[in-house]
């Protein structure tokens, strides 16, 4: 009886990691590169933004070395769709280019250098 017993809390164990284990698996954490991305305006314009996404759940945009990091809930967005809210916001990511029309909204900081922008105009 003590046999069984200790077999049934060993398998409920196994069992509860596993769905333990499961839910986890539903997040996911990606770094694209972001860099277009200038400044501290241009760092909290992205994760304003996709801080509204459905299934983003954090976001870290680095603008010294160019890359944002993105954790979200996999059965409730991609990868694809997070590269295309960024650009839909101004900026460039990974191989999607920034939509033309929201960068030159953007404020002339936020702008690549090339095009007259940047920190130091």
């Amino acid at each position: 009886m003590k046999k069984l017993l200790l077999f049934a809390v060993i398998i409920s164990g196994f069992c509860l990691t596993g769905f333990s284990q499961a839910k986890k698996k539903g997040v996911q954490t990606v770094t694209i590169l972001t860099p277009t991305v200038q400044c501290e305006s241009c760092k909290n314009r992205i994760e304003k933004y996709l801080g509204r996404e459905e299934g983003v759940q954090k976001v870290n945009v680095d603008y010294k070395h160019g890359k944002t990091k993105v954790s979200y809930v996999a059965e409730r967005t991609n990868i694809e769709n997070i590269k295309t809210a960024i650009a839909n916001v101004g900026y460039d990511a990974d191989d999607i280019a920034a939509n033309k029309e929201s960068y030159d909204k953007l404020p002339n900081c936020c702008k690549k250098p090339e095009d007259g922008g940047g920190m130091g105009h």
